[in-house]
């Protein structure tokens, strides 16, 4: 049940990831460049994704065990949609997919997908926090 609930999940991230990517588009690259936009948006980006897996986390109820499983599964499909997306529907090439990865031309979606493997241990641990904080107000 964890691994079909992390999927709905995973698709709210996508969903709030795509429109997140469409203000980016319309609002902030025309100002700054694409490439500086989406180095910024990634920031605001990681931001949301980690509210909607602390949101999230309390309905998925994962064990410590599945928590690694969760966040391989989030960061496998989101690989898996930026392929899709980028190669195959907006017809971007190769090296404008990848150049989001390259750590040493500034792209930061390496960075990205280990925060989401990390993701549902970060959750947990905000939602333990806030739980610990609420009973000693």
């Amino acid at each position: 049940m964890v691994i079909w609930k992390s999927i709905v999940i995973w698709f709210v991230m996508m969903a709030a990831e795509t429109l997140h990517g469409m203000a980016r588009n319309l609002w902030l690259a025309p100002h700054i460049g694409d490439f500086p936009a989406r180095q910024v948006s990634f920031l605001t980006g990681s931001i949301l994704m980690v509210t909607i897996a602390t949101l999230f986390v309390g309905w998925l109820k994962p064990s410590r065990t599945q928590l690694l499983q969760v966040g391989l599964l989030w960061a496998s499909l989101t690989l898996l949609f930026e392929i899709v997306l980028g190669r195959w529907i907006l017809k971007y090439s190769w090296d404008r997919i990848l150049a989001d990865y390259n750590l040493s031309h500034g792209g930061l979606m390496a960075f990205g997908l280990v925060l989401l493997m990390l993701l549902p241990f970060i959750a947990v641990k905000i939602q333990e926090g806030l739980r610990g904080r609420n009973r000693h107000t």
